[in-house]
This record gives structure tokens, C-alpha cells and sequence, in this order.
């Protein structure tokens, strides 16, 4: 089934990550136009870039770079987006931090929890806000095609995430921006959407760290049905289909969880649980990948 994204031009942030980077790829893939956002890794996503492949040629692909934590820098993306491919149709708020160490609120640093608060939840409320106001310059499209966001969350906005708290509460926050913001598209665009996805623990450069850690990937399986760990691409094919005018056309407002089945509670005792076969079919898989 085609997904009706090829031509489209998408904009995604933290395309330097693990997700994003899979989110470009699947885009690219449907032949849709890729406006690329970096942080502070900017030039590692242009050399990676470079090196993609055909899928990736210049004319197709532009890489900014920008602190979305001020609004005048998410402007600036959705500018140059704009100048160079006309408009943008589809937003990927997907930049965000996790920091490794766990601390309870009581021992958090007020630091932490403002650069935290300030990336995940006001650089997405900027993002999006750049977003719309490049719709309201460019206008709707002619072709029903309607403009799209798509918020990348987590389950940690669910559920919690003990140590985290700073994290989950950024995370949480997204399901109010998400639910005002599907009301307030259609304004720009008749056919206006705005979804939300929660990945679960997703092996990315970002969770890697933790989940090398002894006892970590047990605790992590014991609340998923499905015992195995998400890949970056297993996110990025989600967003496809909530970004997709053909296949998710008439859905707006909610929130997929890709996550194993994840309930927020223990479902598997730690003698049931074979982390190493885990690990071995997450090895294979990384082998297929290179």
C-alpha cells in the first residue's frame, strides 16, 4: 500500500540520534523530502548524510542545525525549510535528553531538571510552534494531503520512570500538547493532524548505556508481554504510518505505544526471563543491519 509521502517535505528533529536517524531512512525510503536537525552533533549527521546513499542526494535533503530551546532557532529551520523546498508537510518532534544517572527528585539537581524541562518539553512546544507558523505562511496544501505532526514521547509519560522524574514529567506533558494541537491544525489545514508515540526501551546510542548495566535488561523485560527490546526502526515505522495521508488519514489525537505490550507492571518473574537469548537475537539483528 503506497503511504501517499512521497514528495512531502519532513522535518525532523534530532536526526542524529538513534530514532531520528531511522525516521530519515524510512522517509527517505517513501521518497519524501528530508529536512534534517541537529543539536550539537551536526557535523556527524552531515558526514552521515554523505555517506547514506543514493536516497540521500542533495536536492532531497537539507541538514540544519539549531538550540531549540529558543524559539528564533526552530524559526530559522522551518525558514531555510521553506526556502529551499517550498513548504514543510510533516514535523518529527523527536529531539529530546535522557539523563543516564538515576536520582530521586529529592537529590536532583534544580540544573538538571531545567535543562531537561527546557530540551524535551519547551523545544518541542517551539518546534511545533515553528512548524505552525510555517502552515500559516506556506497555507494548506491543494491535494488533501494535510499537514502532520508527530511527537515522539515515552512510556515514561505513562507510567513513570523512577529515577527520571524530571524525564516523565517533560514526557507526560506531550499528551496535552498533542490533544490542544489536533484541535488547533485544522484551523491551517482542513486535513491537519497530530499524533503522539511512546516508545518503550528502545536500543539507541541514548539507552544503550543503561541497559549494558547488570540487572537492567531483566527489570526492563519483567513488564513487557513480548520479552524482546525495540529497535529504532521498529519507532520509525510508526511514524510513517501516523505521518502517512494514505494511511492514517483519519487519525489525530492519539497516542500509539510501541513498547512490547508494556502495562506498567511487572508480568514475568526474573527465572522466566532469558536476557541472553535477548541479547543474542539483538546481536544477530545488529549483524544483519552492517
Amino acid at each position: 500500500m503506497k503511504s501517499g509521502l512521497a514528495g512531502l517535505t519532513v522535518w525532523i528533529t534530532g536526526a542524529s540520534g538513534g530514532i531520528g536517524w531511522a525516521m530519515a531512512e524510512a522517509f527517505a525510503a517513501e521518497g519524501a523530502r528530508l529536512l534534517l536537525h541537529a543539536g550539537a552533533r551536526e557535523g556527524a549527521l552531515r558526514e552521515r548524510v554523505e555517506e547514506a546513499g543514493p536516497l540521500f542526494q542533495r536536492e532531497r535533503v537539507m541538514v540544519v542545525a539549531g538550540d531549540l530551546r529558543e524559539p528564533a532557532a526552530c524559526e530559522a529551520c522551518v525558514a531555510a525549510g521553506i526556502e529551499r523546498f517550498g513548504r514543510i508537510d510533516v514535523g518529527i518532534v523527536n529531539a529530546g535528553i535522557w539523563p543516564p544517572e538515576g536520582l530521586l527528585l529529592w537529590q536532583m539537581p534544580a540544573a538538571r531538571i531545567r535543562e531537561v524541562m527546557e530540551v524535551n518539553l519547551l523545544g518541542a512546544i517551539f518546534t511545533a510552534q515553528a512548524f505552525l507558523k510555517g502552515l500559516a505562511a506556506t497555507g494548506a496544501r491543494t491535494d488533501g494531503r494535510g499537514a502532520n505532526l508527530v511527537l515522539i514521547g515515552s512510556t515514561a509519560g505513562r507510567f513513570g520512570e523512577a529515577g527520571h522524574v524530571e524525564y516523565a514529567v517533560t514526557k507526560a506533558g506531550l499528551h496535552g500538547l498533542m490533544r490542544t494541537l489536533k484541535n488547533e491544525i485544522v484551523a491551517l489545514d482542513p486535513y491537519g493532524r497530530v499524533n503522539l508515540i511512546e516508545p518503550g526501551w528502545t536500543v539507541t546510542p541514548m539507552a544503550r548505556p543503561a541497559l549494558d548495566r547488570e540487572g537492567v535488561l531483566g527489570q526492563v523485560l519483567a513488564t513487557m508481554p513480548i520479552r524482546q527490546l525495540a529497535r529504532p526502526e521498529d519507532i520509525a515505522r510508526a511514524g510513517l504510518f501516523l505521518a502517512s495521508p494514505a494511511l492514517a488519514r483519519h487519525v489525530s489525537g492519539e497516542a500509539l505505544t510501541v513498547a512490547g505490550g508494556m502495562e506498567g507492571r511487572r508480568l514475568w518473574q526474573e527465572e522466566e526471563i532469558d536476557a541472553a537469548a535477548v541479547l543474542r537475537r539483538l546481536a544477530q539483528d545488529e549483524g544483519e543491519d552492517e
